[in-house]
């Protein structure tokens, strides 16, 4: 019980295995979900463990440690592919929060309007599990099990995010509807990622979220846009519209209702679409 605020992973994973706590990575999650005075049991503080920090390429591609915040991700040169990232971390709360709230804990809160999973998922992004037994890595699409529901494993600490070099290609972006521009819940959220060559799409990834309890990439729609043109749409709308009908469950709720969440991802993906490929 009580605050803890190890200085290694290797500490870290002692105390994880020892009892189950409440982890903390940059707390603009779990402070304002608790109802209580207190958290409930130990809390884990992992800000001073730097190799959980830090955003770096690698021989295999790109490494984004689970305490990268989402300011350095805006702020980081990295590849064209990983624009639709770094816009969404341009759009994670206020300044105040891009400049505390971590990837990693984005990620583990499994919100399904949790703002850097689609570009993720566009990105085939792994995260990386440790804990005293050894690693393992999960792809994101299944380490998001449900709403608030992940793969991690007690004793489990989540220490940074892959993406292969082979999804480091093309171009991307990145665009979400909500009632404001900023602090606010999307109603509908859309990641984009292109390779184009000659005018044609040689492959496409795409993602939504805030529209099913977990953000689901259109993978019909994608296999659609491979060999097509972004601005010939008679050759991919009706790929779209069946692909959001099939794959996304949105909710009736006082933002939006289902059938205005799947035109605004069709007018989402569109503009996209039209943007990267231009």
């Amino acid at each position: 019980m009580g605050y803890h605020r190890p200085q290694t992973l290797a500490e870290a994973l002692d105390l994880v295995a020892k009892e189950r706590m409440q982890v903390l990575a940059g707390g603009t999650d779990l402070f304002p979900a608790t109802e209580a005075p207190a958290l409930d049991g130990g809390v884990l503080d992992l800000s001073a463990i730097k190799a959980l920090g830090g955003i770096a390429e690698t021989d295999a591609g790109w490494r984004i440690g689970a305490m990268a915040t989402w300011a350095e991700i805006a702020q980081t040169t990295l590849p064209p592919a990983f624009d639709g990232l770094r816009a969404a971390a341009r759009e994670v709360g206020a300044v105040q929060i891009q400049n505390r709230a971590t990837i990693g804990g984005n990620l583990c809160n499994a919100s399904p309007a949790a703002d850097g999973v689609p570009p993720l998922l566009t990105l085939e992004a792994e995260v990386e599990l440790a804990s005293r037994s050894g690693s393992r890595r999960v792809p994101v699409g299944e380490f998001l099990k449900g709403v608030r529901k992940t793969a991690l494993k007690p004793g489990e600490i989540m220490v940074a995010i892959h993406v292969p070099r082979g999804a480091t290609q093309g171009c991307a972006s990145f665009a979400k509807l909500g009632a404001r521009a900023y602090l606010v819940i999307s109603i509908a959220m859309v990641a984009l990622r292109l390779e184009i060559a000659g005018g044609v799409i040689r492959r496409a990834a795409v993602a939504v979220g805030a529209c099913s309890p977990v953000a689901q990439r259109l993978r019909g729609f994608e296999q659609a846009l491979e060999g097509a043109r972004a601005d010939k749409p008679d050759s991919w709308q009706r790929a779209l519209a069946d692909d959001i009908s099939r794959r996304l469950s949105p909710i009736d709720d006082i933002r939006a209702d289902a059938a205005y969440r799947n035109e605004a991802v069709q007018t989402l993906v569109s503009r996209l679409l039209y943007e990267v490929a231009r």
